[in-house]
């Protein structure tokens, strides 16, 4: 079993290197097989999720060639394969294969996802979705069967705003026959990025980033070159685990814009921040004020950031209030806080979040962001070492992570028992 180790109670200062999007990537990978010919991906993370992806389209019969953070792949012999079961199950972000492979082949059949086990996540509006295209789906031992003589534009109204459903959509109907329209879509940076490599490769995609998406679908797709955006809720993490520290960082390779609802809340914390056009300098102080945070969808604060979020307020003066409307069942994290000294109760979707010092504990990640909050509780921590078990959930999202830290002065190894 693999730990990571935090010896706390150093600022951290310095410049740290943000990569590509993991959300990003996990949607982009999928959407390249919808091409007939080669798809270059730049500035890739080098994260475990992308690991399982490039396992998957390897089984589907195409060529992936990655170099450190490039990904090249090949789906010119892609074959539509039944993926029951394997590494479908490692991966949450595998339902997009339904999507791609449905716009590729008109058919697919994908085992229910895995990943982050914090609260379960229906796909009920990617059916929705998929069905209104024309095709038919059924669930067999576990696995969806999708099928469709021919998939045909429709208008599809989401009943709740899903960044999943809205991609997986946007992949299926961009080798529709007709327009589809989707109403009520997700707005996140991520849609956009996967909007510009489908559009890239040939696909007629407008309005991304906005509540309504029209697709009119082609008959084939093309190869092109395609750049991740940066991984917002990485930058976030580290802007955070800055100001819990007092630190000094400048968070570099960022859109600034993606981070505004962080970067008001650190502000309103008494947090100094510095914005340029592709980096923000984060200046921790010795107080901080109580703030309360609503977790919502984009453009509000991110739910993926309200963990880490979550050990930043124990070092604010009085009580703070982190209330979830994304996720009801999102504090798996706040008992191993707890373990660290916090004093924080869970009252619904809220966490009560009262001021004061944490102390070293042995603690367990049970989901990938439930960890970076680990991590940012244990950098705070003077005298003693903070043990982290579950390792592997932070490696889903956080890569380079103890070269990072390390490089800007904190004190953190990995140790194997």
């Amino acid at each position: 079993m693999e730990k990571l180790m935090i010896a706390g109670g150093r600022p951290l200062r310095g410049t740290v290197q943000i990569s590509g999007a993991k959300n990003s990537a996990i949607a982009l990978i999928p959407a390249a097989i919808l091409s007939e010919t080669a798809v270059t991906l730049d500035n890739l993370p080098l994260l475990s999720d992308v690991s399982i992806y490039t396992e998957l389209l390897t089984e589907l019969g195409a060529t992936v060639e990655r170099d450190h953070d490039q990904m090249v792949i090949d789906p010119s012999r892609l074959v539509s394969k039944p993926m029951p079961n394997g590494n479908v199950k490692k991966l949450r972000a595998s339902y997009y294969l339904m999507g791609a492979l449905l716009g590729r082949f008109g058919e697919a059949t994908i085992g229910m996802p895995g990943g982050c086990n914090f609260e379960p996540r229906p796909i009920d509006q990617h059916v929705k979705g998929f069905e209104a295209l024309g095709a038919q789906v059924t669930n067999e031992n576990g696995a969806l069967h999708i099928k469709a003589k021919q998939l045909r534009g429709a208008k599809i109204y989401l009943d709740v705003v899903s960044v999943g459903a809205t991609i997986n959509i946007m992949l299926a109907a961009s080798r529709a026959k007709g327009v589809t329209t989707i109403e009520n879509a997700a707005k996140e940076p991520e849609i956009i990025d996967v909007a510009t490599l489908l559009n890239s490769m040939g696909a007629k995609i407008k309005g991304a980033g906005t509540e309504t998406i029209r697709i009119e679908g082609v008959d084939s797709l093309h190869g092109c070159r395609h750049s991740i955006i940066p991984d917002r809720i990485q930058a976030g993490t580290y802007m955070i685990a800055a100001a819990a520290t007092r630190g000094d960082v400048i968070v570099d390779s960022v859109i600034p814009k993606h981070l505004e609802a962080l970067t008001a809340k650190l502000q309103e914390m008494g947090v100094h921040i510095y914005e340029m056009d592709e980096s923000i300098r984060v200046v921790g102080q010795p107080e901080y004020v109580n703030v309360d945070v609503k977790a919502l969808v984009y453009p509000g604060y991110a739910t993926d950031l309200q963990s880490p979020m979550s050990s930043l307020l124990t070092q604010a003066s009085g009580v703070s209030v982190l209330t979830d409307y994304v996720y009801s069942n999102r504090f798996k994290h706040i008992p191993e806080l707890v373990r660290m000294g916090a004093k924080i109760r869970v009252e619904g979707r809220s966490a009560i979040i009262e001021g004061g010092m944490l102390s070293a504990a042995k603690v367990k990640a049970t989901d990938l962001r439930a960890g970076a909050a680990l991590v940012v509780a244990g950098l705070t921590v003077p005298g003693g070492v903070t043990e982290i078990t579950g390792v592997e959930y932070i490696d889903r999202g956080y890569d380079h992570l103890v070269a990072n830290l390390s490089n800007l002065g904190a004190e953190v190894w990995r140790r194997d028992e």
